[in-house]
């Protein structure tokens, strides 16, 4: 899975957005179905300002069709039915080291 790290250097929402988009291009560019999202949870301990914007930009993505679909990570693992869409389609993705894990500080994108 290829690995989106929009949280390194501690950007402000606007460069995290720039990552964002820059990362999300190259990774689909792989042709690998699925990209794990590094976006932290902020430090107030109540999540950040970085992974409150990220659902606004991912659904954006997904109205113009650059990825079908995303699940945050506190909710990717068996008992969300966008994790279980995902594994449907590419049952590999339930290997993956965050599944079932509540990590609050990464989000999963499905390209295809």
């Amino acid at each position: 899975m290829e690995i989106i790290n929009i949280e390194q250097g501690r950007p402000r929402v606007d460069q995290a957005m720039v990552k964002l988009q820059n990362g999300i291009y190259k990774a689909r560019a792989t042709g690998k179905p699925f990209a794990k999202i590094i976006h932290g949870y902020g430090s107030s301990g109540t999540g950040g300002a970085i992974k409150e914007a990220l659902p606004r930009a991912l659904r954006d993505y997904q109205i113009r069709r650059v990825i079908v679909s995303y699940c945050p990570g506190e909710d990717f693992g068996p008992f969300s039915q966008a994790a279980r869409e995902m594994s449907a389609r590419h049952p590999e993705i339930s290997r993956d080291s965050d599944w079932g894990m509540h990590n609050d500080g990464i989000t999963v994108i499905m390209f295809k």
